[in-house]
């Protein structure tokens, strides 16, 4: 059965089953974000599923025009109470689509919450490395890391991976947060670190949603751990990178450290 779109304000929620609460059998929620992800989505299901059977997929889609909310609805019939979908009404970026995902599995009773991309550079079956730190009570919040064990980036440009690289410098100096991939879009928290975050106050979106979601986890005392995955170029659609998102970056970790210096994060 399918629910009918409902306006909550900022989002409007469609589901196969419009569930109130998580089903017990699915203790994970990997959040992807998506616009004009038609040519990607259905692959990435598949292989989240094929890498967990306690994984539910809530996919946030900011109104693509290609018809991704169309294809996560077909995927959702196939996949009854795993495949949720989130449609906000037009392109609000990447920041604010996961804050609407972390309320939605919090308010659903979610425990672990995991963020990927859509677009198949980050591999699905990656994800029980992420999990399993959680889970087992070793860390809070495990990252994705392209840079621990080597650098494990493929088909990158050179200038790419020194930017990325680089902003991994630039926000370990100015900060002193103990990661090396420091914007790194693969993850997984512990519900308790989206519950003591104040997520109406995180303003992000690109790259410094990254940098100050996992700031903000470690000066609250939260522990990170970085594990290594490989990063993999999209290879259909377009990058979502562009100069103001690496402006919001450069200029936002000396906001976080001043907030930081002045107890007000």
């Amino acid at each position: 059965m399918k629910i009918p779109y409902v306006d909550l304000t900022d989002f409007t929620l469609s589901t196969s089953t419009g569930p109130a609460a998580r089903d017990p059998r699915w203790p994970v929620l990997v959040v992807v974000p998506t616009y004009n992800e038609a040519a990607n989505i259905e692959a990435v299901v598949e292989r989240v599923f094929e890498a967990g059977d306690d994984m539910a997929i809530l996919v946030v889609d900011d109104s693509s025009p290609d018809g991704t909310g169309k294809t996560v609805e077909e995927l959702a019939t196939r996949h009854e109470g795993r495949v949720q979908l989130l449609v906000r009404d037009g392109k609000k970026g990447l920041g604010t689509a996961y804050i609407a995902g972390f309320r939605y599995a919090l308010e659903r009773g979610f425990e672990y919450v995991c963020e990927m991309d859509a677009d198949r550079s980050h591999d699905p079956h990656d994800l029980p490395s992420l999990v399993a730190p959680v889970r087992a009570g070793d860390a809070d919040l495990v990252i994705g890391s392209r840079y621990i064990d080597g650098v494990r980036v493929m088909n990158w440009p050179l200038p790419r991976l020194v930017l990325s690289y680089g902003a991994g410098i630039y926000t370990r100096l100015v900060t002193r947060i103990p990661i090396m991939d420091v914007t790194s879009g693969y993850k997984c928290f512990h519900r308790r670190v989206l519950e003591a975050i104040d997520l109406d106050r995180v303003n992000s979106n690109g790259y410094s949603f990254q940098i100050e979601m996992n700031y903000k986890a470690w000066r609250m005392g939260f522990r990170l751990k970085e594990v290594p995955i490989v990063f993999t170029e999209r290879t259909e659609g377009l990058s979502k990178m562009n100069r103001q998102i690496v402006r919001e970056a450069t200029l936002k970790v000396w906001e976080l450290r001043l907030r930081s210096i002045f107890r007000r994060l």
